[in-house]
């Protein structure tokens, strides 16, 4: 795991100074090597800045950026399975220096071209330089575990795995997007390919980029989408056969991602996902697996036992934390570095926090993220697809009944409940017989009619998400369509977001096991009545756990991954609010009304339930101190 940095600058104001200073504002992400490459060609400045997480041949000879005939490259992740794509280019001739998957990467390119993330069974993102066609590449995994920005205006192109490097060149204009603030308000997390400031992007996962140096023409790619295998016929095969086949898979992912030359361990919560991976990765090493945890004296955040049981009964070799509001405020001030665009899901405090606890004794760590949006674990895939069986007539008459009557008429739900949010959200579902529109709303922590209360008007969203529903056939219905969707828009810029900044944070290389495409590949062909069976949701993944642990350890109400910030916040936390959504300091900002104030005030006397609204805020206005 690793940090890239970077300019392709056709206006020539670069340097070698400027590209170092940007490589090295990613030292957290590889704190134990650097390297550059600049050339100053007929066409432009290139620049290619890497930092070294050493993970796999930890020598010299896995340094970067890395050459091979005319490509150069600067690579941040992991292809798990380049033993076996080495193995397949020696017997085409090629010959290896190191045991280093950047090495095999290059000459991949070499032999197949672009088609070479094709054989890649990993995360990655990279960027390579193909002297003799005059042409840059830049290149992102199947499910964005690995990030990659770009900016792209005047004649200067930069990229980067984090946006903090763009502030260290003299061409990045640090605008903020009006647009995507109010995305950022609603969903807590910037969706893909938009990014908080003008004329930056995400490269959005299965895509690649291609530069022509000689005409300064940038074009975008597509090499894979979930889409592609949710819109294939679906399997005839019978639920035993597919969790058998599930099993495989993920114990060939999981093998794989233990591959390292350092030590590893794994974040083990209790619940289900986390299990899997433990369970399966214990029952085939002799030796104790350590597994890490964070707990809470609040005990309905708190996973913490139920975690220590799994650990108990797999034996493993598990270490666990409790965590206290000052944890969390001497992190507070931490989030804008670690989130350099604002990040709002408030799991992020437990992973910061479980990161720093794992890096005391591993270098890589394993998580069980992504179990929930492929085999359909989330409560929210239910509700979603109950709103969209309602009759089209149905919907209407409850649409037009409920456009009747105002929430602010029932004051107790409004005070006890947050109701008008909730009614809110109702009525906007019961409008379209959509699954994704079902589920845009349900996502949605701040509605679209809440950001233009809080927001001035300038800064009023304009642009449409979770618009993925029209490129998936009629052979889908409505639970396989919103796992699409869930896979494209809140697990890419939400979960992995969340990961990889805080494992990067402190030195700590984070691997998603149940994100392997050959998983998502084969559980997007199976019939939903596999994933939700006789009413229980992600019953795949449950009926494999359960033949490693008892169903009486495993089966009790789920928690959320959460700091209780709910609590902290009225209390030993409270200050934040005051201090930063200060009406004074709103005014003077111009970009929230004093609705905001209005919705802090009614938190702090425990009128309504909208922390998460404030939260949202409030990371806003952290973000914007440090970076504005």
């Amino acid at each position: 795991m690793c940090g890239i940095a970077g300019f392709i600058d056709f206006n020539k104001h670069s340097s070698e100074e400027i590209l170092r200073a940007m490589t090295d504002e990613l030292i957290h992400r590889g704190p134990d090597d650097s390297g550059i490459h600049f050339e100053d060609n007929e066409y432009a400045q290139i620049g290619l800045g890497h930092r070294r997480l050493s993970i796999l041949d930890l020598s010299m000879l896995g340094h970067q950026p890395m050459q091979f005939q005319q490509y150069t490259v600067v690579f941040n992740g992991e292809i798990y399975n380049f033993k076996e794509i080495a193995e397949l280019l020696s017997q085409k001739g090629y010959k290896f220096k190191s045991h280093s998957d950047t090495e095999v990467l290059l000459k991949a390119f070499d032999c197949w071209g672009t088609k070479a993330v094709d054989h890649f069974i990993g995360m990655f993102a990279f960027v390579l330089y193909d002297k003799n066609n005059d042409e840059v590449l830049f290149f992102r995994d199947r499910a964005g575990v690995k990030p990659l920005y770009y900016y792209f205006k005047d004649g200067c192109l930069l990229f980067a795995s984090e946006l903090k490097s763009f502030h260290k060149h003299s061409s990045f204009r640090k605008e903020i997007d009006h647009d995507n603030l109010a995305l950022f308000l609603q969903y807590n997390y910037l969706p893909a390919p938009y990014s908080i400031f003008k004329h930056s992007f995400k490269l959005e996962p299965g895509h690649f980029l291609r530069l022509d140096l000689k005409n300064k023409d940038l074009k975008k790619h597509k090499y894979w989408d979930v889409v592609d295998h949710y819109n294939k016929p679906k399997l005839d095969i019978s639920y035993d056969e597919a969790v058998e086949e599930t099993e495989k898979l993920l114990m060939s992912a999981f093998s794989y991602r233990m591959v390292s030359d350092v030590p590893v361990g794994l974040f083990l919560s209790g619940g289900y996902d986390s299990t899997a991976v433990t369970a399966l990765l214990q029952s085939q090493s002799t030796e104790k697996i350590k597994t890490f945890t964070i707990g809470y004296e609040e005990q309905a955040f708190n996973e913490a036992p139920e975690a220590k049981k799994v650990a108990d009964y797999l034996g493993t070799d598990h270490t666990e934390k409790y965590c206290t509001a000052k944890d969390t405020a001497d992190i507070l001030h931490k989030l804008p570095q670690i989130y350099d665009e604002p990040f709002a899901d408030n799991s992020v405090v437990p992973t910061f926090l479980v990161s720093q606890l794992a890096r005391t004794k591993v270098k890589v760590a394993l998580s069980g993220d992504a179990g929930d949006e492929i085999f359909a674990g989330y409560d929210k895939f239910n509700r979603a697809v109950n709103f969209t069986k309602l009759p089209g007539v149905a919907q209407s008459l409850m649409s037009s009944a409920m456009g009747l009557i105002s929430p602010e008429n029932i004051p107790v739900f409004n005070k006890k409940y947050n109701f008008s949010t909730r009614y809110e959200k109702m009525r906007e579902i019961w409008k379209y017989k959509s699954p994704s529109h079902a589920m845009k709303v349900i996502s949605q922590f701040i509605t679209e009619q809440e950001a233009r209360k809080y927001l001035t008007k300038d800064f009023q969203n304009k642009k449409t998400y979770f618009d993925i529903e029209s490129e998936l056939n009629n052979g889908n219905d409505p639970l396989n369509k919103l796992l699409a969707i869930d896979y494209k828009t809140f697990l890419l810029d939400n979960n992995l977001t969340k990961v990889d900044r805080a494992t990067m944070a402190v030195g700590l290389e984070g691997r998603e096991p149940i994100l392997d495409h050959r998983i998502v590949e084969f559980v997007s062909q199976l019939p939903s009545s596999y994933k939700i069976k006789d009413g229980v949701n992600k019953s795949i993944l449950k009926t494999i756990v359960h033949k490693y642990v008892p169903k009486a350890i495993m089966d009790r109400p789920k928690k959320p991954f959460l700091a209780p910030l709910t609590v902290w916040f009225k209390d030993e936390l409270k200050d934040y609010y005051l201090e930063y959504l200060d009406e004074t300091r709103l005014k003077n900002d111009g970009i929230f009304t004093k609705s905001v104030i209005e919705l802090r005030n009614a938190y702090l006397s425990g009128k309504e339930i909208n922390h998460q609204k404030l939260w949202n805020i409030l990371i806003f206005q952290l973000w914007k101190e440090k970076w504005m």
